[in-house]
């Protein structure tokens, strides 16, 4: 799917349960067609994943899965969609995540039969090429165990495929520590989409010929990390919010080679790619606080086509356990927007109410505020290249974030004032040609953390 423009030409048009490209998926499941739908992911307490506790494991997840479909029956919802994220012994031995996805499969299928239940099962493997450092992004046991689990995953029950892929990740970790913005501009323009287009290449081979629709990727361990490094204070919020826009390209080659949306939920930086590749996605905002804490807790819903919990352990509340109680907390917001999205009028205004009551408090909020998403989107698209459409991002965000402090619509600390001119300074220095950014940085990268082969380069 090239990217030549924004798939959403007016912000009018740009709202929530509303995508250019929808998807039908599992069990007549519509997403991005008008209609906001749950997506819930859950996980176990903490329990060592191995064959002495296996049966309990099985158990831990056959409960969830029945209590949450059993749930979304009685509330009614118009659709809903299960994620299942793999721990990482499930991913390094693919038997027992498959084995998992059956069960998850399974059930839902039975409820899509006995009460009509319109549901979908996302899988998303974990990429563990990173348990080996320097990370083998292309070769090894790792890389190898992820392959099998892929061209497994459609035969176990997968409705949809998707991944946090961390290519370039070992590079962009010490540009955050450090704030350095040619760094990380390294890793999400150079190595993040040359390590994607490899890795999707294989995802979409093994979605062909089946029924499973490759979904989405994230930029969870580029932005994310950025964000939780800002709200501890280690990191400027100024540069937390550049780091989210610059993560964009690198999502949009999943999407350039094939991937179809919903994009998943923790890429908080959905709402470029549903205004540059048309695909609906599926956010996170206030009701992942039961994963991490943000700053961007209503905003991040404006223009969802799913609403997400993030991921939830399964303990006991008072009412049920956490999952079900997730669930429900979803599927009431949701309600809320699908009888707003009855009018094109009342849908503007409550994704306005969305947006306003976070934009002006924290720059990471303000560059998801849909009229800024739309206004990068489009320079993004005028740009060739993921490196140049990476140094754009950044750019661009820079003189959103700096022109909304100076006209007083933006709040920024006394203290990360001065990173605005220097941030802005270090992009303008970003070389023209991808190939001068490769020459500047690899000198400056140890190969005990980092291999320039796996991306192709010498």
């Amino acid at each position: 799917m090239p990217v030549s423009q924004p798939t959403i030409p007016r912000l009018e048009e740009f709202l929530f349960g509303h995508a250019r490209c929808p998807v039908t998926c599992g069990n007549h499941l519509e997403i991005g067609a008008g209609t906001v739908i749950p997506e819930v992911n859950f996980t176990l307490q903490a329990i060592e994943i191995c064959p002495e506790n296996w049966a309990d494991i099985r158990e831990q997840y056959s409960l969830m899965i029945e209590d949450l479909c059993r749930r979304a029956v009685e509330l009614e919802v118009p659709g809903i969609l299960f994620e299942f994220e793999t721990l990482p012994p499930m991913t390094v031995n693919p038997a027992w995540g498959l084995e998992i996805t059956e069960i998850l499969s399974e059930t839902i299928d039975r409820f899509h039969q006995s009460h009509g239940l319109r549901a979908a099962l996302r899988l998303t493997p974990n990429d563990t090429r990173d348990h080996r450092r320097p990370p083998r992004m292309r070769s090894g046991p790792f890389w190898e165990g992820m392959v099998e689990f892929l061209h497994k995953a459609p035969h176990a029950g997968a409705d949809l495929l998707a991944i946090e892929s961390t290519g370039g990740k070992e590079v962009s970790d010490e540009g955050l520590m450090n704030a350095d913005l040619k760094k990380v501009v390294f890793a999400l323009g150079v190595l993040a989409p040359r390590d994607m287009e490899y890795l999707w290449g294989e995802i979409l081979s093994a979605c062909e010929g089946t029924d499973t629709v490759p979904s989405g990727d994230t930029a969870c361990g580029f932005a994310n990390t950025a964000m939780v490094l800002a709200d501890r204070n280690m990191l400027p919020k100024v540069f937390a919010a550049v780091i989210r826009v610059a993560s964009v390209p690198r999502d949009l080659v999943a999407y350039r080679v094939g991937a179809r949306g919903p994009s998943k939920d923790c890429a908080y930086e959905g709402p470029y790619l549903k205004a540059l590749a048309g695909v609906p996605i599926s956010m996170e905002g206030r009701t992942a606080a039961c994963a991490h804490l943000s700053h961007v807790g209503n905003i991040a819903q404006a223009v969802c086509d799913c609403w997400s919990n993030e991921s939830v352990q399964k303990v006991r509340l008072l009412s049920a356990d956490a999952p079900t109680v997730s669930l429900e907390q979803l599927a009431y917001d949701c309600r809320l927007m699908n009888v707003a999205g009855q009018s094109r009028e009342d849908a503007r205004k409550l994704r306005d109410w969305l947006v306003e009551s976070d934009s002006a408090l924290d720059p990471q909020a303000y560059v998801l505020r849909p009229d800024v998403v739309l206004r990068i989107a489009s320079e993004i698209a005028r740009e060739p290249t993921p490196y140049l459409q990476t140094r754009r991002a950044a750019r661009a965000a820079l003189r959103e974030i700096n022109r909304a402090f100076e006209e007083g619509r933006l709040r920024i600390p006394d203290r990360e004032r001065r990173w605005l001119e220097r941030l802005a300074k270090e992009a303008e220095e970003l070389p023209d040609r991808e190939e001068d950014l490769i020459a500047e940085c690899l000198p400056e990268t140890s190969r005990e953390t980092f291999l320039p082969e796996e991306y192709g380069l010498s």
